[in-house]
């Protein structure tokens, strides 16, 4: 299962912004103060030459290097081993399709948001979803990228706090950079996490800004019953306390009157929800919900 299936529930706050608590000291760009001198020349060898007031190089001196085959030292276009990355744009709005034509999502490139509490099945449904598709297709877990972290990871045990929010903000900024550059390349992605319908400051927005207003969200939501169950199964520090799979279930609730569509799986195992989703996003895509 997953981390932030399986994580410390956030707590209930409104009126902060999706970067709140993210100075200017996190990005070293905005960094101001004195622009260092350039270290002096070592022994033996001549200071660097610039270019003179008309851009002519002075006599004597060595022309800048071409990096990446530019020369004067531009760098080389953004490329992943031989496949050339397009400019990183969000995933857009799939076309609708035909009125008379039946999409087919088994079939078709996508990006997939898996939602819901604790217990709920996100990662086996995503993981099975994700290996028996025609097209390529990635799963993105965000527990996995938390996880990452290996000293100093915020347990999620321990509770809501600074650095847990702090690692859980870096890994869905790291979860859709990754999912935007499989589209770029043509492979589908699902991705899943626990978004709390009464936490906007880390809820959908920041998904939609960091994938694309073309990402699906659909909701998995077992009765209180099955996720207490399938909590009792896990192990380490994803198993959370009772009390606080039902605080995490009882909120999910929310999305209830959302719009968004949401799977009862309860009564299904694994390959009975996966067909479900692929329903489900069949008439997503016709009719893209409104988030």
């Amino acid at each position: 299962m997953q981390h932030a299936g399986g994580s410390p529930l956030p707590p209930h706050r409104q009126g902060a912004g999706p970067d709140a608590g993210w100075t200017a000291a996190h990005h070293p760009g905005a960094a101001t103060g004195p622009v260092p001198p350039p270290h002096p020349a070592a022994p033996g060898f001549p200071a660097p030459a610039g270019p003179g007031p008309s851009g002519a190089v002075p006599p004597g001196s060595v022309p800048p290097p071409s990096v990446g085959g530019h020369p004067g030292g531009r760098p080389a276009p953004d490329t992943t081993g031989h496949v050339p990355l397009p400019p990183g744009g969000p995933v857009g709005v799939p076309p609708a399709p035909p009125a008379a034509a039946v999409p087919d999502p088994a079939a078709t490139t996508l990006a997939v948001l898996l939602i819901g509490p604790a217990g709920a099945g996100k990662t086996s449904v995503a993981q099975y979803w994700a290996d028996r598709r025609r097209v390529p297709t990635a799963h993105i877990s965000l527990d996995d990228v938390r996880e990452w972290v290996r000293s100093g990871f915020a347990d999620p045990q321990s509770g809501w706090n600074d650095s847990s929010e702090a690692q859980y903000r870096l890994a869905r900024r790291t979860c859709g950079f990754a999912a935007r550059n499989f589209l770029a390349n043509g492979i589908s992605c699902i991705l899943d996490d626990a978004v709390f319908p009464d936490r906007p400051v880390v809820g959908l927005g920041g998904w939609k800004r960091h994938v694309g207003p073309g990402l699906l969200p659909v909701v998995l939501l077992p009765g209180l019953d099955v996720v207490l169950e399938r909590n009792a199964e896990r192990s380490g520090n994803r198993r959370l306390t009772d009390e606080e799979v039902a605080r995490i279930h009882g909120r999910m609730a929310g999305w209830y009157g959302s719009g968004l569509p949401i799977i009862d799986n309860s009564g299904l195992d694994v390959p009975g929800t996966a067909r479900v989703l692929d329903e489900v996003l069949a008439r997503a895509m016709a009719s893209p919900p409104s988030w």
